[in-house]
């Protein structure tokens, strides 16, 4: 979707208009995430961009777009130029670190340093309190 968007039109509250935007916006993504994953894909991914007009978009994460447009509003802008492209996205894994001294870091063989026996459970004292 490429789209501009005017934020201002005669008879109509701004603020509605600002949310019929982002109501396209939340309609085409759902839409495009509707469609069938080719083989070996996990998700559609989206490159955004948004900006007051189509000059000077910004690239924006899919989760900031809605404020973007929010942001031009506020600013006094009359129209705001919307880009998403949808394309494949394949999940990977995090890398993951080790530091000394974090759960998981410790040989897994059965020599530790240090090692002490479980505390035992306290037991009753014979002394009673009156």
């Amino acid at each position: 979707m490429k789209k501009t968007f005017a934020l201002s039109a005669p008879g109509k509250e701004n603020q509605r208009l600002v949310e019929a935007v982002k109501n396209d916006v939340r309609k085409y993504v759902k839409r495009e995430r509707r469609k069938s994953l080719p083989e070996g894909v996990d998700f559609w991914d989206f490159d955004c961009r948004v900006g007051p007009d189509k000059s000077e978009p910004a690239s924006k994460h899919l989760a900031e777009v809605t404020g973007a447009i929010d942001a031009i509003a506020a600013g006094g802008g009359t129209a705001v130029y919307v880009e998403i492209i949808s394309k494949p996205g394949r999940r990977t894994k995090k890398p993951v670190e080790i530091t000394p001294g974090t759960p998981g870091s410790e040989p897994l063989s059965g020599e530790s340093e240090n090692v002490s026996p479980p505390d035992e459970p306290p037991t009753a004292s014979a002394e009673s309190v009156d």
